[in-house]
Parts: C-alpha cells; structure tokens; sequence
C-alpha cells in the first residue's frame, strides 16, 4: 500500500507511480489517438458531407449514453471499494482480538513452554492467513518450533490448521486443569473470532464482481470509445483526438481502479498492508510478553 501525504497535490498531479493509470494505459492511449485522427482523417477526406447528415445528433446522444454509463462506474468504483473497507476492518479486529488473546493467556496461565507455545500461536495466525489469502503455503517465516510446523504442514488449511493446534492445547489444559471452565470460555470467544475473520476474508477474496457485471461493463466503455468520434468530429474536427483519448482514459482508469481495490489482500500498490499488519501484531505481541 502506498503511504501518502494527501496535502501535497501538485506531488502527486505530476508524479507518475508505477499504480497510476496513465501510465499503464499509454499504450492503449496512443492508440485510441491514432484510431480518432484516422476516422477523422478519413471522414473529413472522403465524406465532407458527414457533418450535416448521418450522425448531426451523434453528440447528445453520446451525452445521454455517458451519464449513464458514469452512473455504472461510480457503482462499480463503490462496491470495489466496499471490499476493500471490509477486509481492512477485518485485519483491525484481527489486531486487536490477537491482542486480547495475548494478553488473556499471560495472566490465565502459569510461566511455561507451554505459554510461549500458546503465544507463538497467536503470532503466527496473521502470517499464515496472511499468505494463505495470496495462494501461498510458505511456513518459513513463522517462528515455531520444528515440532509445530510439523503438526500445522499436516493441514491443507493451514488457517484452520493453527485454530486446530491451539483449541488442541486448549482442551489439553482444561483436561490437565490447568485452566477453568470459564477460562475455556474466554480462550474460544477469541480464537472463534479468528475463524470468522479467516472466513470474512476468504469471501471477499474468493467472490469477486459477477463476471457478466464486468463483462457488461467492458463492453459498454469499448462500444462507446469507439463511437465517440463520430459524435464529435463534426463540432470540433481533429480535436477529438484530445477529447476521446481523455474520455478513454477516464473511463478506463475507474475500471482499473476497482479491479486492482476489489482483491486487497495481494500485492498491487493500493492493496492492504497486511504485510506490515501482521509484524505489527507480532511486535505487539512481543511487547505484552515483555512487560507480562
């Protein structure tokens, strides 16, 4: 995710990042320009009488198409968004409940490994979610024992492989009485929210837009694109090559937009940090063990 300072506006008008729209649509900009001074070319060498016939009332219309097609974007840009606001609440209740869990099993349990067992737990479930969300089963940056990782790769779920390895530790304290009833309790109020995070953020991630509702989408823009010279060459002559690359761009970029926000959980320039997120709980954590 980039960090910014939204205040510095002429930074960021001028500055192009490797994210910004204009830059990865140049290629598909030069081409819409070069299309617009063809048909314009064209229209103006072997069809003067264009201009006061077939398509005289081409621009209302194409004003009338635009509007609703804006509203279809500002829709889709939304829903994206929505998404995206949905999984970054779901990482900071994941901060917070990682805390809570913590900081519960400090003072529900006596000094032990079997303590730092629980808490390295805990530590991990952010790096494991987090690379299970981007299709990656890697366990090397986890800090566990030899022992723990052997027990989670015996999962195909490494998520629910975790939640597993710590109600396993859970029920074996309660056997053990080492914790309450009531402490047992408290210990699954946090470790269930874990699963319905995981679960929050498997659906964002694997239900994106209906694929008819993008398809419809792209569609639409390409067919209006490639129409709008005809409804502007007769007013304004070659520069509708600046007007229909501008349209194009503008259109074009909302759309990418929402395709890169509608999975945050990747590695695009604005998807969510979920790298720093999850050293954060880790450090936060560390914290807690210290000063407990």
């Amino acid at each position: 995710m980039i960090k910014y300072n939204p205040r510095l506006w002429f930074k960021h008008i001028f500055n192009l990042y490797k994210s910004d729209t204009l830059r990865i649509l140049m290629p598909e900009i030069i081409i819409v320009a070069i299309y617009t001074w063809f048909l314009n070319y064209t229209i103006n060498h072997f069809f003067p009488g264009f201009n006061v016939t077939l398509f005289k009332n081409a621009f209302a219309i194409h004003t009338l198409i635009g509007f609703v097609m804006g509203l279809l974007l500002v829709f889709r840009t939304n829903t994206a968004y929505e998404r995206w606001w949905e999984g970054r609440k779901m990482w900071g209740s994941l901060v917070n409940n990682t805390r809570h869990l913590a900081i519960k099993t400090q003072y529900l349990l006596e000094s032990g490994n079997e303590k730092d067992e629980f808490i390295a737990l805990i530590k991990a479930f952010p790096f494991v979610l987090k690379n299970h969300l981007r299709d990656n089963s890697n366990i090397d940056e986890l800090v566990l024992s030899d022992n723990e990782k052997k027990k989670l790769l015996q999962y195909n779920h490494l998520p629910n492989g975790l939640i597993s390895l710590m109600y396993e530790k859970v029920s074996k304290w309660k056997t053990d009485k080492i914790i309450s009833d009531v402490d047992v309790l408290l210990f699954d109020q946090e470790i269930k929210s874990f699963s319905d995070i995981m679960g929050a953020c498997e659906r964002i991630k694997n239900t994106p837009i209906p694929f008819s509702y993008t398809l419809f989408i792209k569609k639409f823009i390409f067919i209006y694109i490639i129409t709008l010279p005809l409804g502007f060459i007769p007013d304004f002559g070659y520069w509708t090559i600046a007007i229909s690359t501008f349209v194009f761009y503008v259109f074009v970029s909302i759309e990418l937009i929402a395709e890169e926000i509608e999975d945050p959980f990747g590695l695009d320039d604005n998807d969510l940090p979920i790298d720093e997120l999850s050293a954060k709980i880790f450090d936060n954590i560390a914290v807690i063990q210290k000063n407990n």
